[in-house]
């Protein structure tokens, strides 16, 4: 995996093929191998800290596109967090403002990045979306994941835990012809110094659209490459599982497989606070959905404190869809 300051644009060559390519699993996997961005992390900011403490304030949180760096940072400081684990985080894109949204919010909180691309996308967005944006383009189209800390990193990387354009091919029951995206899925892990030791950290999003046996395979995925990266070394991943989606009637967490199959292989959920982690938002205005899709698991740690924290403003204005979900880890 490359690891970049910038990350390569898109040349307008290139989106003309994505345009014009089959809507297949081949094809997908051909373009993604073919764009540089997607196989590459991006890393800036500075750091603060040298090294992190026995205890660490570690929080987790789908932003849903990051629309307001600055109030969410201001949501986050009062926690004193050494490692934010940030998903759907938009960098160049118009509904945000053609805003780097990872970028800013470490900075904000005087926090080094890693941003990684899960998605890019050729298209403005949904209804919701459209009204925010003031330019008829994306600057970049990067939608992904982020790691922000306040140390600087030992190692980052990339997992991709799908190729075959679950939001692309036609083959997918999913994809979306209306607006081709080449992504997928994905996962970014660190490694960073803990006193005389090291602890791997893990932000991820799976996938929305699946019943429990795919997402189950790509945590399964997921504990595999960790275990590649960081060999017997604590760990924890934090981010939105997406658990309960495609589940009905009732959208039942307890309904997942991933949760067992972690357990089996040294895993811990109990830092992941209770209650529900969705609310109704400016993007998606649905006050009935009612879902726990946000998760910490951990292995070699123990949990000193949680908390689930309310995405509101000072204002009551909704940050995002999801609660942030916050713990201190020993």
């Amino acid at each position: 995996m490359k690891i970049v300051g910038n990350l390569p644009l898109v040349t307008d060559a290139e989106k003309a093929r994505i345009l014009a390519a089959p809507r297949t699993a081949q094809s997908h996997r051909a373009l993604l191998s073919a764009l540089p961005a997607m196989n590459a992390v991006q890393v800036g900011g500075a750091a603060s800290e040298t090294s992190l403490p026995d205890h660490i304030s570690i929080a987790a949180w789908n932003v849903e596109r990051g629309l307001f760096q600055t109030e969410n940072a201001a949501l986050l400081a009062p926690f004193a967090p050494q490692v934010v684990l940030l998903s759907e985080v938009d960098h160049g894109m118009a509904r945000t403002g053609q805003r780097h949204t990872a970028e800013e919010t470490a900075k904000a909180l005087a926090m080094t990045y890693a941003f990684g691309v899960e998605f890019h996308e050729l298209d403005l967005g949904g209804p919701t979306e459209r009204v925010m944006c003031r330019d008829d383009f994306n600057a970049s189209g990067w939608h992904g994941n982020a790691i922000l800390s306040a140390v600087p990193f030992d190692a980052v990387t990339m997992f991709r835990l799908d190729d075959h354009g679950h939001w692309f091919s036609s083959d997918e029951l999913d994809a979306d012809p209306q607006q081709p995206r080449v992504g997928g899925r994905m996962a970014l892990a660190a490694i960073l110094p803990w006193r005389a030791r090291k602890i791997c950290v893990v932000s991820t999003h799976l996938e929305s659209n699946a019943q429990a046996d795919h997402r189950a395979m790509q945590f399964d995925r997921l504990m595999d490459a960790i275990d590649d990266f960081a060999p017997d070394m604590s760990v924890i991943i934090g981010g939105d599982l997406n658990t309960g989606n495609h589940l009905p009637p009732d959208f039942d967490w307890r309904k997942e497989t991933l949760f067992e199959r972690a357990k089996s292989r040294g895993y811990d959920w109990s830092s992941t606070p209770d209650g529900v982690t969705t609310r109704a938002s400016l993007i998606t205005p649905h006050p009935d959905r009612v879902m726990k899709l946000d998760w910490f698991a951990t292995r070699s740690l123990a949990c000193v404190e949680k908390a689930l924290v309310p995405a509101l403003a000072p204002d009551g204005k909704p940050l995002s869809d999801h609660e942030v979900i916050w713990c201190a880890v020993a």
